[in-house]
């Protein structure tokens, strides 16, 4: 790594997760072994094979945006600025309302549609007698049926919007669709655009409202889900022999992304450095991955070439771990072919069973993990973890943190589509 490289560290992280809305209370109670997953509330589950989910609890909108501009936002959208303020805020920057054209703007997420409450209320109105759709009537009526700004909070880059306004970040800036790929991306970005000068300051990260009808209803039938919902908070089991898929879960992960030298004049904390990014791809048909995980390998060395060196002995991996039988394999062979012998002796978790899979907000959560456990030297328990797969034969830290102070660590992601993304991270010295 070349001397003169602007060094990029992390100085503010927000969550909002199951388990804690905010960092230190998200931190606290994954190190506790808590788990936010529990039975789906927001509506009746009964028509899924999937009945459980990581939901908020008493998540107030009103907190964080006026009443006017939350009628502009959906659920998603609501939690991703809930996550910018709490970043911004815990970097000490929540009090600036101009941040600037050297302030840029990169988020990741797997918004797909507005709130269709109000249109499936107005829906009946256009209905022949017979039942059927009356697109004439449709016509005639369209301005009442659909709410003025019904695609103005479709759109999918619609956080993005307000929190811009809201800070007044005018620098670079993009939006990254995609599912766990999606806010890791935007975090590896990111932290490229703060390395190359374009800007100071980068507010980074994900978000999703994956435990949402629409959204369960969707992944339900792909085979990817959990069917266990007998099981209740031990249905997730990464790496474990009796693993049945994922447990969705919503929230949002943002990262304060900084100039070293620029956090240092303002004394601001600095978590952990962020060293390197990669992706890649598996080039398969979704939803089953490659067999070897070739794309997150892929990601793996190139990130570990990003940040010039090779990954340490205990070092630390916030994995994956989606808990698929296929899943949980290909990245436990993707992690042999990108380490070679240091991977048995890396330190490797998935905090999935506890925040559920947050989907598009999943890789940028685990970044904000990666960094608060080099901040802290915790590393994060597989919870779950009962009886380790014969095919998952690397140290994943099953039930128990430990106090091991890790110098390096990667955060993974990987997309239902099949892209892989790895963002490297040092201690800060």
């Amino acid at each position: 790594m070349s001397d003169d490289r602007r060094r990029v560290m992390v100085t503010g992280i927000g969550l909002m997760t199951a388990i804690g809305q905010g960092a230190a209370p998200t931190w606290e109670n994954l190190l506790e072994g808590r788990s936010g997953i529990g039975p789906l509330r927001a509506y009746d589950p009964a028509p899924l094979r999937t009945g459980i989910g990581a939901e908020i609890p008493d998540f107030d909108p009103t907190q964080w945006a006026s009443r006017r501009t939350l009628r502009m936002l959906c659920r998603g959208d609501q939690l991703a600025l809930a996550g910018a303020t709490l970043a911004l805020r815990d970097a000490g920057l929540d009090g600036e309302s101009d941040l600037g054209q050297r302030a840029g703007l990169f988020l990741g997420s797997n918004k797909e549609m507005p709130r269709m409450d109000e249109l499936i209320a107005q829906l009946q109105a256009v209905r022949a007698e017979d039942g059927t759709p009356d697109l004439y009537k449709l016509g005639q009526t369209a301005s009442s049926v659909i709410a003025p700004l019904f695609f103005v909070e479709g759109l999918q880059p619609a956080a993005g919007f307000h929190i811009s306004e809201k800070y007044g970040i005018r620098g670079a800036n993009a939006y990254f669709a995609g599912t766990a790929d999606a806010g890791a991306m935007a975090i590896g970005r990111g932290m490229r655009t703060v390395r190359r000068g374009e800007a100071d300051i980068v507010l980074a990260g994900g978000y999703d409202d994956a435990t949402g009808w629409w959204a369960m209803s969707k992944m339900d039938g792909l085979g990817v889900l959990s069917t266990r919902t007998d099981l209740g908070q031990e249905a997730f089991r990464p790496f474990d022999r009796d693993r049945s898929g994922s447990v969705f879960g919503e929230g949002a992960a943002l990262l304060v992304l900084e100039e070293r030298e620029h956090a240092l004049a303002r004394g601001a904390h600095c978590y952990a450095e962020v060293t390197g990014y990669g992706a890649g791809n598996d080039c398969v048909r979704p939803p089953s991955p490659q067999a070897r995980a070739r794309g997150l390998s892929r990601a793996i060395v190139r990130a570990l070439d990003d940040a010039g060196g090779v990954f340490h002995d205990g070092g630390y991996i916030a994995a994956h771990g989606c808990a698929t039988v296929q899943g949980d394999a290909s990245e436990t062979l993707a992690l042999h072919d990108a380490l070679g012998t240091a991977a048995k002796a890396a330190q490797i978790s998935s905090i999935k069973p506890q925040t559920g899979h947050l989907v598009g907000g999943a890789g940028a959560l685990n970044a904000a993990v990666t960094a608060l456990a080099l901040d802290s030297g915790i590393v994060p328990a597989t919870q779950n973890l009962h009886h380790p797969a014969d095919e998952c034969d690397l140290d994943y830290v099953p039930l128990t943190p430990r106090e091991t102070r890790p110098d390096s660590a990667l955060a993974l992601a990987r997309g239902l589509e099949g892209q892989a993304v790895a963002i490297a991270m040092g201690r800060t010295s």
